[in-house]
């Protein structure tokens, strides 16, 4: 279990890294193609895209042909979609190549997660989870800094040496045995058992703390940038504020486990909310730091308990963990992509306070809901009604 820990970990620490290294890039970007908000927004969120319509193809794919399999393709996909990125030379090219990394990101993503879920027991899975994301975010803490170096010496170099990476990973997933394969289902049955009400409940408690993730990916840089920060300040800001929420993850998921889901949901809900407005009002660049730093210690809290809820919802409607992790890609994915596309979008037409607010006004409605559907204790998990 500990080795499949840490190879789960790390195959998803490789694909949050080249999420999160668009962030000092942007500026650069938009200044070069004249792209704007919008454009920015969209090419931060052809990554999320890419993994967004991928997700379920993706969990069904682990639940056919295994977890290790469907991580190793992923591998190698992300891979080489990041050698593309690295030469592109124009908007387009750079958009597609995002959007094949997120595709990429999304086999990861099912077949990691899946792969860690079915081996950790049901008593232990909010930590298990929440350890391998406190591992995976320290991705976050690379990416920014992975694109701070690539502003600087040329993305060409840095991300060509992804490939090598992805590679290595790959080869030692194959000395790990392949995840037991569940007897299959048929799509309808697995079709029917996606739409029913307690599965969209968890999932949108997935969705919503997403929300928070697409949208600071353009806005925060954005506004830095704005507000005099360079490359080195903006990246700075990411990894301290990768490193609260990689710290906070797996504290989450072990209280979840003793607990019970709701307590850290709600709280991690209520902490983006406040942080979100604040950096939306803030005027000085410190301000907008501090809203970052605190933001990502409320996602932090959230994403453990919630991705562990939908894990537990998913096994009682008796579908194949692949899917849970599908499912886990996709409501992420989706919030990935609005919080890019609304915040950017907003911005340019309502001013950078707007994006913000409308966020956290989301996230109280959704940790109103959480308060009223999830239990308040561990012990046979009680589906959101």
């Amino acid at each position: 279990m500990r080795r499949l820990l840490v190879l789960a970990s790390a195959m998803i620490f490789f694909d949050v890294t080249f999420y999160a290294a668009i962030a000092p890039l942007l500026p650069e970007y938009t200044e070069t193609f004249g792209i704007g908000e919008a454009g920015a927004g969209v090419l931060a969120a052809a990554y999320g895209a890419g993994t967004l319509v991928f997700a379920l193809p993706g969990g069904l794919l682990a639940a056919r042909v295994g977890p290790r399999r469907t991580a190793i393709v992923g591998l190698l996909i992300l891979g080489g979609a990041s050698v593309v990125f690295g030469f592109a030379n124009n908007i387009v090219l750079l958009d597609c190549s995002r959007f094949v990394q997120g595709v990429g990101g999304a086999l990861v993503w099912a077949g990691a997660l899946a792969w860690l879920i079915g081996a950790a027991p049901p008593e232990r899975r909010g930590a298990v989870i929440g350890s391998a994301l406190g591992i995976a975010i320290v991705g976050a803490l690379v990416g920014p800094a992975l694109g701070g170096l690539a502003a600087a010496v040329g993305t060409e170099i840095v991300f060509s040496g992804v490939m090598v990476f992805a590679a290595l990973l790959a080869a030692l997933a194959t000395r790990l045995p392949e995840a037991e394969i569940a007897e299959r289902q048929a799509l309808r049955e697995m079709a029917s058992a996606l739409f029913r009400r307690p599965l969209l409940v968890a999932a949108t408690f997935v969705t919503v703390p997403s929300l928070v993730y697409g949208a600071i990916e353009v806005l925060v840089p954005l506004r830095m940038d704005e507000l005099g920060a360079g490359h080195l300040l903006i990246s700075a800001g990411f990894i301290a504020g990768a490193a609260l929420e990689a710290t906070a993850a797996p504290l989450a998921g072990r209280y979840s486990d003793r607990a019970g889901r709701r307590n850290p949901y709600v709280a991690g809900a209520v902490v983006c909310a406040a942080a979100m407005v604040g950096i939306g009002v803030a005027a000085q660049l410190g301000g907008v730091i501090a809203g970052l730093l605190i933001v990502s210690a409320g996602a932090g809290l959230c994403i453990a308990p919630a991705i562990a809820a939908l894990s537990e919802i998913t096994e009682s409607a008796r579908l194949h963990l692949g899917l849970a992790a599908g499912l886990s890609n996709m409501a992420w994915a989706t919030g990935q992509v609005v919080g890019a596309l609304l915040g950017g979008a907003l911005a340019s037409l309502a001013g950078f306070a707007a994006p913000n607010v409308a966020i956290a006004v989301m996230l109280l409605a959704t940790g109103a809901v959480a308060l009223r559907v999830l239990p308040a204790v561990p012990a046979h998990y009680a589906a959101p009604r």
